[in-house]
């Protein structure tokens, strides 16, 4: 039997279901070490070295996993595959006794929580990435530094135990370098005028662009009631009627960012809200007799790529249920400065499976 270790509880079940008894699948819930919260715990006179601690609880949760770990024929670290996933990773395994036997760890990632995927995974395990897990430690030790060292200038002025962190503290001042610009700007009056005609009572509104030809301006209430007495009996004809196409493109597949935008936007969801609502999908609900079933890929992610599998079972879909007409000719790329610069580690947000309907999974 070999040992399989996650993340959450509700992913554990998930990929159990999938794998059955020759595998043992435990969670560690989340990170198991960390830096300490009563000092800074980051030397910064040796190389910024970290000194981490089995955060409060999760000694329970260590201490398991080792005695499932000394009966298995080997390790399987399974946790989410990104900096975060790697970390939980490198902590469990260190735990386990990684630096004394390598040989009995192996390191599997997956997209999606789905059959498929989790056994493919299983058949390419790799090595630990520890340039992912170094990646995760210099960015936790600047979020400790910037977190520490800035937060007590707030503390006074502001409101005690407020925190400032890594990212919301450059954000705070591109908003206040914006909220002077906004105060800085001096307004100027201007006016328009739009006529209210109705026509077969299809009301509709026209606004006035040019005088004899000649494009006008407005710049005082004086101005604009002059121009509206004299054209306030003219008679209204309608010269020209112009027609065209207007073609829309649909919005490229979900990133992390355009997720939270468009929950926001449709929901009122806060950014909090939206990934934990997407880590429940990723990780996998009860669809009656199926079981756990993982509904979403991976969910932090800066790609509009999908995988080519995943495109063609999309147009199948989109084909039986909607007809021919409803499905472009040939796969649809997104390209921009946005997609030049992403990471690209993970595909789009997307359906695990496009068959699968709202109605089923409620």
């Amino acid at each position: 039997m070999k040992l399989v270790i996650v993340e959450s509880p509700a992913k554990a079940r998930t990929i159990g279901r999938y794998l059955g008894p020759e595998y043992d699948v435990a969670a560690s819930v989340g990170h198991v070490r960390d830096l300490p919260k009563k000092e800074l715990g980051v030397d910064v006179d040796n190389g910024f070295e970290p000194k981490y601690e089995t955060i409060h609880g999760k000694g329970k949760v260590l201490k398991e996993l080792k005695s499932k770990s000394k009966n298995t024929e080997g390790i399987i670290l399974a946790t989410d595959p990104d900096r975060e996933g790697e970390a939980i990773a490198y902590h469990v395994a260190h735990h386990l006794g990684f630096e004394d036997d390598r040989s009995r760890f192996e390191r599997v990632t997956f997209r999606e929580i789905t059959k498929n995927a989790v056994e493919s995974a299983l058949a390419s395990p790799e090595a630990l990435d520890l340039n992912k897990v170094e990646a995760q430690q210099a960015r936790r030790i600047l979020d400790r530094l910037v977190g520490y060292q800035v937060s007590p200038f707030l503390w006074k002025p502001i409101r005690p135990g407020l925190s400032a962190g890594r990212v919301q503290t450059v954000a705070l001042r591109l908003i206040c370098e914006r909220e002077d610009e906004i105060q800085a700007f001096e307004s100027v009056e201007y006016w328009s005028i739009t006529a209210r005609l109705e026509k077969d009572e299809q009301p509709f509104g026209a606004r006035l662009h040019k005088i004899d030809g000649k494009a006008f301006t407005l710049d005082n209430e004086e101005q604009a009631q002059a121009v509206m007495t004299a054209v306030r009996n003219v008679d209204f004809i309608a010269a020209e009627v112009k027609r065209r196409e207007r073609k829309r493109n649909p919005a490229a597949p979900f990133t992390t960012s355009t997720l939270q935008q468009a929950a926001s936007k449709r929901f009122r969801f806060s950014a909090r809200r939206t990934m934990s609502t997407a880590q429940r999908l990723y990780d996998g609900i009860e669809i009656g007799q199926r079981g756990a079933v993982g509904l979403i890929t991976y969910m932090r992610t800066d790609s509009t790529r999908v995988a080519p599998g995943a495109v063609e079972a999309a147009r199948k879909w989109i084909k039986g249920e909607f007809g021919e007409d409803y499905v472009s000719s040939s796969p649809r790329l997104w390209a921009g400065k946005q997609q030049k610069a992403a990471q690209d580690a993970h595909e789009a947000i997307r359906p695990t499976d496009p068959t699968l309907h709202p109605d089923d999974v409620r």
